[in-house]
């Protein structure tokens, strides 16, 4: 009998089906990835196993546990399997942990209610699950309140409040989807170590992962199951015209060819450039350039300075030091003090699409809003045709003009975002994390705009990113960014196909690869990046590196030329 079997699972909201007849089981100790894009009733299907679901959500069908059936169960015995029998980790956990309650608190308080330890053992049972999970100092952490951990720390410890309880069953609900592409592989590697004999339902909309994590996976649209089996089967013959759009919607960082170079002119340059908070520096001696109808990527992890570097060339952070050039003329540091043609040539697009949006405005007025700024001028009717063409650009329309953020998809949404930022026709284009966000296929749309709009336009874009296996289909260059400085800058084929820089070559190796048939992927890059208050001496990356030598504990490494790729590393041959 299988740990976990859900049977015609159906979930409706006032008659509308989100989750129509799923079948699905898990057995002990196995691990089954449960695959689906935004809306297809992944995270409902988990809600319902746990009973967390709304008091208006109406059930049928059959969801059991270990031979205890949970619909219409009452509240002991959902009490008695939550995080006793069944954990459960998150997409965020900074919104799952109780940000009034420390670390050690939280942990505690699970093992309290079920009567798993007493005040004396908690403690200490807490600290080495603490540990467990690879959190340094766990003493220190146990005493920490969530908004003290970086990322990567408080999805460990949202692990280890589902562990700690040792339960039968782990359900990871998007654990990894916010976490640069390092600490994931931290995450996804934990959890195949300390999970033991708990079995996991992984549930996510990332191919790679479930390739390199589930040795059974389950494929949901709209709410019904499509495809079910082996990882290994589906991969080589999936069965459902869905399955193989998602698989070739999966982007890879093993294969594929960037686009060409390109020859053009420069028409923005950074140099020497500097950002700083205080004694913190951000951004340290960057420089870099692009051509008339080139994409460069800024990849690093999150605290690298990418950001931070974005919002310097447009003058939403004043410079430090250095400058930025654009079609021959050096800019003012802070955008106030630029030139309104210059404020139009340069746009931004968020990483978030409905933060970014205006909720109390519907589309017309969001994607309006430039031209009433920069061509007051322009009537209504004008104004009107130009939003309705933009919208014609991005692939939406008129039928979306008097539509609210709420009533959008994620993927409607960014293109919401991005037709705001197109409508004034710039000349340089700053993705900042445009496509993070989104599903596989959603992604792999957004991406193909961009490059259809910079070939009809000539449009340069800036593109940042953590993933590699994106910035490897999109960027003409990337550079690499760590601790605020320029590590390697290369063109997309030299870098994908021959990294110079260790990190380079860790964030490559760290990228899920959608193919559960290759060879397992090295040992995820350890630790975290240094703080940018107290860097370390010499190469900031050497507390990390495989490689380090002495010199690279003693002396900063300057950025040179090796074989055609600017590089910092004095080990680069």
């Amino acid at each position: 009998m299988s740990l976990l079997t859900i049977r015609g699972l159906t979930i409706r909201y006032e008659g509308e089906a989100v989750v129509d007849g799923v079948d699905l089981a898990v057995e002990r100790g196995a691990s089954v990835g449960l695959v689906g894009e935004s809306g297809s009733g992944k995270s409902q299907c988990a809600l319902a196993v746990l009973g967390l679901l709304p008091a208006r959500a109406t059930l049928s069908g059959s969801i059991e546990f270990d031979g205890r059936e949970l619909i219409g169960a009452g509240q002991e015995v959902l009490d008695d399997v939550r995080a006793r029998r069944i954990g459960i980790v998150f997409q965020d956990p900074m919104l799952a942990l109780n940000p009034y309650l420390r670390i050690g608190a939280q942990l505690k308080q699970i093992l309290r209610s079920h009567g798993l330890a007493d005040r004396r053992e908690a403690d200490a049972r807490v600290i080495e699950m603490l540990a467990r999970v690879g959190l340094p100092d766990p003493e220190r952490q146990f005493a920490a309140w969530p908004h003290e951990l970086s990322g990567g720390m408080r999805q460990r410890a949202m692990i280890a409040s589902a562990l700690i309880a040792q339960p039968d069953l782990l359900i990871a609900d998007e654990p990894t989807t916010a976490l640069d592409v390092t600490v994931q592989a931290q995450v996804l590697d934990l959890l195949e170590r300390v999970r033991e004999d708990t079995a996991l339902l992984l549930i996510t909309h990332d191919l790679g992962v479930v390739a390199g994590h589930c040795e059974r996976m389950t494929v949901l649209e709209k709410g019904r199951v499509v495809d079910s089996g082996s990882t290994t089967s589906l991969f080589r013959s999936p069965g459902h015209r869905h399955t193989r759009d998602l698989i070739a919607a999966a982007p890879r960082v093993d294969r594929g060819e960037p686009p060409a170079p390109v020859t053009t002119g420069t028409v923005l340059s950074v140099g020497n450039a500097a950002v700083e908070f205080g004694d913190l520096r951000a951004v340290d001696d960057v420089s870099f350039a692009v051509g008339t109808g080139e994409t460069v990527a800024i990849v690093g992890e999150s605290g690298s300075g990418k950001s931070s570097l974005a919002r310097a060339v447009l003058g939403l952070l004043p410079l430090a030091t250095g400058r930025v050039v654009y079609a021959g003329d050096a800019l003012a540091s802070v955008v106030e003090k630029r030139a309104l043609a210059v404020r139009r040539d340069l746009q931004l697009v968020f990483q978030d699409p409905i933060s970014a949006l205006d909720p109390q405005m519907r589309v017309q007025r969001i994607v309006a809003e430039p031209l009433v700024v920069h061509e007051p001028r322009l009537d209504e009717k004008r104004r009107r045709e130009r939003v309705i063409a933009v919208l014609e650009q991005v692939g939406l329309g008129e039928r979306f003009l008097r539509r609210y953020p709420h009533q959008l998809s994620g993927g409607e949404a960014q293109r919401v975002c991005i037709a705001r930022a197109l409508v004034l026709e710039p000349k340089v284009l700053i993705c900042d994390e445009a496509v993070a966000a989104l599903d596989g296929s959603v992604r792999r749309q957004v991406l193909g705009l961009l490059r259809e709009v910079q070939r009809e336009t000539g449009l340069s874009i800036i593109f940042i990113s953590h993933d590699l296996a994106v910035v490897r289909s999109i960027s003409h260059r990337a550079l690499v960014m760590y601790s605020g400085r320029l590590v390697e800058l290369a063109q997309s084929g030299a870098l994908f196909e021959a990294p110079r820089h260790p990190y380079t070559q860790a964030l490559i190796a760290a990228v899920p690869v959608p193919d559960p048939v290759l060879a397992p992927r090295p040992a995820p890059l350890p630790g975290e990046a240094p703080s940018l208050v107290s860097p370390p001496p010499g190469c900031a990356f050497h507390p990390r590196c495989p490689l380090a030598e002495a010199v690279c504990r003693a002396k900063a490494p300057a950025l040179r030329t090796v074989g055609g790729t600017q590089v910092a590393c004095h080990l680069a041959e």
